[in-house]
């Protein structure tokens, strides 16, 4: 079982902006390894710190790429080029997916759990999931990226799928979906 229940659409945490991290302690390790867990139960690519409740700037991902699963604390994007569409779904809205438009190229800088500094130049599917998670600290969800029409067309989608949640136990998302 997860160790966390991953927040959903509708929930006022998830479009609050979150704190920097000032001090990475055994319980932040404790946190993003709890966050790793929940992420790969979901089943997911990555998992922002809001989603689970906790407001603090942080975020795990595995690009499943056979480095494993990798945490980034206090992220900034400095750069962006290009252009990237592409099909983006989210843990917090199961279920939905639309094409996002988003830049192609990326410069991340944060820090690992070690305090130690991390630069990395992303491109295509990692720079996506890196502009996804970092969305999550400052409390956009994908919903918002969308134009007039799709976000009106979204905005009737999550109602009918909260009303099922209501009425139902939650449904099972197959897939890998961004958190």
């Amino acid at each position: 079982m997860a160790p966390y229940e991953i927040r959903l659409i509708g929930d006022p945490v998830l479009k609050q902006v979150a704190a920097e991290v000032t001090d990475v302690d055994a319980a932040l390790v404790r946190l993003a390894d709890d966050m790793v867990a929940t992420m790969y139960e979901a089943p997911g690519v990555g998992l922002a710190a809001p989603q689970v409740g906790v407001q603090k700037r942080l975020f795990v991902y595995d690009l499943h790429d056979d480095t494993g699963a990798h945490v980034i604390v206090n992220p900034v994007i400095s750069e962006g080029r290009g252009e990237y569409v592409f099909e983006e779904g989210c843990l917090s809205v199961p279920g939905l997916a639309w094409e996002i438009v988003r830049p192609d190229e990326i410069h991340l800088t944060g820090y690992d759990l070690d305090g130690n500094e991390v630069s990395i130049e992303a491109s295509g599917y990692e720079g996506r999931v890196f502009q996804h998670e970092l969305d999550h600290l400052d409390g956009v969800l994908l919903v918002e990226r969308l134009d007039e029409d799709q976000r009106k067309a979204a905005k009737r989608l999550v109602r009918e799928m909260m009303m099922e949640r209501r009425s139902s136990p939650p449904p099972s998302v197959g897939g890998l979906s961004f958190a």
